[in-house]
């Protein structure tokens, strides 16, 4: 009955249904041509197209919402006229008219969402609107999306990551060893901290197990670092005055066209770590730089740091450097650990559990 009255009542004209506010049918129809002339100029799932016609529909809500005092129920009964009228088309449900409120909402300037918004798809643009409030901040990660690529799920892995808030915190001397804009790109790419959750070992790790861990993760630790690093190898031989040194990570950036430099350090900052380093960078330059490449970078990540030691000692430093801290992931306490069954003690649980259910059958 319910099902038949439902029927009946789509079938009904709009004017003659109670509780539609003046002007509705006038609104229905206007939304109705939009879609119709988005159809025609461009299939739907050209983004551009759709998230323009997606922000016009949000902002009509809005003004509608604002000037006619149309209620928030309004918008269940667009979502079923709409249906009624394109049965194949989706994204027209009454939480993504929501979402096209609030997008609008949230850029009132059509003419900054038609240069810079929509250029990522409606999925990043939903992910963003639930995950960021602040502007500026969700303004920049549309910029990244744009300029790296990213997938929908990269854009939730960088925004849970808290990638803003990293973004350019590590203390580096880039300003006065890099040319400009060079020395800004520089800054921006490194973070601090590094987040290595995806790693799974024990905070008092050695050096050469967090290196194996890393590289074992190289996909992952890639992401980490961020677009344009590319991996050359580890504990990479240098030759110098007829001995071998190692550097533990070698990359080459490929916007900065520079050798990125990476040493690993278990403990806190040390000045000797930057001494160190400025040996390798002047090593890097003079053995493997190429004359069109650019001056190579040098990363210390340590477990901890204090910021003016580090600034002491990058001071009179002529290579560039940067020092960043690094997050693990915990192991589980020792006393948690003990009261989690093993696997052998579940294989057992569950065999018991079998024969009691092949008993009772």
């Amino acid at each position: 009955m319910k099902s038949d009255k439902k029927q009946k009542e789509l079938r009904q004209p709009i004017a003659r249904i109670k509780g539609i506010p003046a002007g509705y049918v006038e609104f229905l129809t206007n939304v109705k041509t939009q879609i119709r002339r988005a159809q025609v100029k461009a299939s739907l799932s050209v983004n551009r197209e759709l998230i323009l016609l997606y922000w016009n529909i949000g902002n009509q809500i809005l003004e509608r919402q604002k000037q006619a005092g149309w209620g928030a129920k309004i918008i269940d009964r667009l979502a079923k006229d709409i249906r009624r009228e394109f049965p194949a088309i989706k994204g027209f449900s009454p939480r993504n008219l929501k979402y096209m409120r609030a997008f609008a909402q949230s850029y009132p300037d059509k003419q900054f969402v038609q240069q810079l918004v929509a250029q990522i798809p409606w999925g990043h643009n939903v992910v963003l609107l639930n995950s960021i409030k602040d502007d500026k901040e969700r303004i920049w990660y549309i910029q990244r999306t744009i300029e790296n690529g990213w997938s929908r799920n990269v854009l939730i892995h960088q925004i849970e990551s808290g990638l803003y808030q990293r973004k350019g915190k590590a203390i580096t001397n880039f300003r006065k060893t890099l040319p400009s804009p060079q020395s800004d790109i520089a800054h921006q790419m490194l973070k601090d901290p590094y987040h290595f959750d995806f790693l799974t070992i024990r905070e008092d790790v050695r050096e050469k197990e967090l290196e194996d861990n890393l590289i074992r993760h190289l996909e992952q630790f890639l992401l980490e670092l961020g677009v344009g690093f590319a991996f050359v190898g580890r504990q990479k031989r240098i030759e110098v005055g007829d001995q071998d040194f190692y550097i533990d990570l070698l990359f080459y950036h490929t916007r900065l066209y520079a050798y990125i430099v990476i040493e690993l350090k278990t403990g806190e900052f040390k000045p000797e770590y930057a001494s160190k380093m400025n040996f390798y960078l002047n090593a890097v330059d003079d053995i493997m730089r190429h004359p069109k490449d650019n001056s190579s970078i040098g990363i210390i990540l340590c477990k901890t740091k204090n910021k003016v030691i580090v600034e002491y000692a990058l001071r009179d430093m002529h290579k560039a450097i940067g020092v960043a801290e690094y997050k693990l992931t915990k192991r589980l306490p020792k006393d948690l650990k003990g009261n989690l069954p093993t696997i052998k003690e579940l294989e057992a649980e569950i065999s018991q559990t079998a024969k009691r259910i092949k008993k009772k059958n």
